[in-house]
């Protein structure tokens, strides 16, 4: 039978041992090559309102576009740099109008030798990808190369929290299995999100959704812990020391069967307890021996080992119960280092505050409208306690599907209420508004327009709220624009058979936008301008930047002579010069003045010719 089946196999093109587990996809190889591919656009900035006083100092941002372009933008500047990533996708319901869209323009040919399949697999996935599918493989297609390269972005103890439905849980939980490895899967949280109940579902009236989080890097226990709120304090730390200090008493023989001398010997010793309920790990003739014992005879286990013990013993205390002595530790409310003691939080959330109705009728009052110009809004409250959970004073967060713009509140929000420091990153394509629609109606023509009023109307808000809060409530604006129809990718060898297209001079700001968060510079981070013999080269730190036309001999003997000047901070380490601007007898002077220059503080610096 074995070798019928081998046969069998053999016969369909197929490999018994190739098999594997795996999450595959019709469009994944394309997926892994739309991760990679480079951005097809600029980032422009808004200089108008990033001027304004309350954006100019910002660290927040607001950047209008596909979130994919996006993504590929800021990936090297701020790589492993962000926190917690909360993202709110699309759930594919078949009502949520989502279609996989794809206006890149690939020949099977292309994409065979690209992606590294055949032809005729090349020729299906174009046809899937431009026919505007909404299966689950067009849904795994959208979300890979997104969550992909989110990655990269999260710090070794960043996190990301999904939002998502039934319709994709189970193929997004083997996605991120894939992505972030199974290793790193944190849970997965019930929210009960809509008490009543959809009438319109089929057979149950659904009333919740679910949080899926993943890890950048496996994380200790406890990671996720949220400080108890002052009503968990008043509740549950009833008694006080000598000290005024607030504490409980919890048992310290494990409550968990499963953990006893069987398979926790090193936590099974006796406790030598007098009759002044003092505790001692010495034998003494006066004392009672305790060991951790059910009172049905099962030989249990201590929660904590001798060590422990021996350190902390001045936290021990014995108590009589129903004529047995019982070990109880003392936990303090606060902690050693001044902070509050913390928790874990479950697996299933009712609260109130989390509730969708909840998260509508908040955006509705601070837009002062009675219809609903964006459909369901998570509540800031749900978004906060995941904040508590993932991020800390001073964390970089992401959401690339802004949306309504709850995640850059609830940060906002947050701020003020706990003097933080957080910045958000809001990424939120130009998606047309339908122009039937309330939000139409009231003014609102695309999603990114309510996205960047809730931004400034929660701003307005919590000033008002807390006049004394000096934390920061603007934001930076930018977008993602196409290249110009003459822009070439791939400049062939300069020479007078191959002219260079024209550049257009008023792209200089946007290619150094872009350029510059290529290079690791933060989008929040200013250029200064520098002069080179009345021409204008641009620097941050250690990279410098040759855009503009008319650059001279002289501007490069000025550019060497600040390489040597030691009072002054040009440590320049890269030189980036727009080659569309310089003729190949200008390329070849700097390159060679570059590299056989000996500059007095002995940096090596590197020259890089860009189209």
């Amino acid at each position: 039978m074995p070798g019928k089946l081998q046969d069998l196999v053999s016969a369909s093109g197929s490999e018994l041992s190739k098999e594997s587990y795996a999450l595959n996809w019709l469009g994944k190889s394309y997926a892994r090559l739309l991760a990679n591919e480079k951005p097809r656009t600029l980032l422009s900035e808004d200089k108008e309102h990033n001027a304004k006083p309350e954006n100019k100092v910002s660290e927040n941002l607001l950047i209008k576009g596909d979130n994919l372009e996006v993504l590929k933008h800021l990936v090297n500047a701020y790589s492993e740099q962000v926190k917690m990533i909360y993202i709110d996708p699309p759930y594919n319901t078949g009502s949520d109008g989502f279609v996989y869209q794809d206006d890149r323009k690939f020949t099977p040919q292309q994409l065979s030798q690209l992606a590294g399949i055949d032809r005729d697999e090349a020729k299906r996935i174009l046809s899937f990808t431009q026919s505007k599918a909404n299966s689950h493989s067009a849904w795994l297609t959208f979300m890979y190369p997104r969550l992909y390269i989110a990655r990269e972005l999260l710090k070794d103890d960043g996190v990301i929290f999904i939002s998502i439905d039934d319709n994709e849980v189970a193929q997004l939980k083997m996605l991120c299995d894939e992505v972030f490895g199974e290793e790193s899967f944190l849970f997965q949280v019930t929210n009960l999100c809509n008490p009543k109940g959809r009438s319109q579902d089929m057979f149950v009236a659904n009333c919740h959704e679910y949080l899926i989080a993943y890890s950048k890097k496996s994380l200790p226990k406890g990671s996720l812990n949220i400080y108890k709120t002052q009503a968990d304090i008043i509740k549950d730390y009833k008694l006080k020391d000598e000290a005024s200090f607030y504490y409980r008493e919890l048992e310290l023989r494990n409550t968990h069967r499963e953990f006893g001398k069987h398979n926790r010997k090193n936590l099974y010793y006796p406790f030598y307890v007098k009759d002044d309920s003092s505790v001692s790990l010495s034998k003494s003739v006066d004392a009672d021996e305790i060991y951790p014992i059910w009172e049905d005879g099962f030989e249990g286990c201590w929660t904590w080992g001798e060590a422990k013990t021996e350190q902390d013993k001045h936290l021990l205390v014995a108590r009589k119960v129903k004529g047995s002595w019982k070990i109880y530790r003392k936990d303090y409310a606060i902690n050693k280092n001044g902070t509050l003691a913390s928790k874990k939080v479950k697996s299933i959330w009712t609260d109130k505050s989390f509730f969708t109705e909840k998260g509508q009728a908040a955006f509705s009052e601070l837009f002062d409208v009675k219809g609903k110009i964006f459909q369901s809004p998570k509540s800031v409250g749900l978004i906060e306690q995941l904040l508590l959970m993932g991020s800390k004073h001073n964390s970089i967060v992401l959401d690339f599907f802004a949306g309504s713009g709850t995640t850059a509140h609830a940060v906002m929000q947050l701020n003020a209420e706990d003097s933080g420091n957080r910045h958000c990153i809001s990424v939120q394509i130009d998606e047309a508004t339908n122009i039937k629609s309330e939000a139409y109606k009231a003014g609102y023509t695309s999603i990114f327009d309510i996205t960047k009023a809730r931004l400034e109307k929660a701003a307005v808000k919590i000033k008002e709220e807390k006049s004394d809060y000096e934390g920061n409530l603007g934001f930076k604006l930018f977008e993602t624009k196409a290249l110009p129809e003459t822009y070439l990718n791939d400049i062939p060898t300069l020479s007078s058979d191959h002219p260079v297209l024209p550049f257009p001079s008023n792209n200089i700001d946007d290619m150094l936008t872009t350029w510059k968060v290529y290079d690791g510079i933060a989008l929040t981070k200013y250029l200064l301008e520098v002069d080179l013999a009345d021409y204008t080269a641009y620097q941050y730190d250690k990279v410098c930047y040759l855009m503009h036309k008319g650059f001279s001999s002289d501007a490069l003997v000025a550019f060497l002579q600040k390489l040597d000047d030691t009072d002054n901070l040009f440590e320049v380490e890269k030189l980036v010069v727009n080659g569309v601007n310089f003729d190949s007898k200008y390329q070849r002077e700097i390159a060679e003045a570059i590299s056989q220059y000996k500059n007095k503080k002995d940096k090596h610096i590197s020259v890089e010719f860009r189209y």
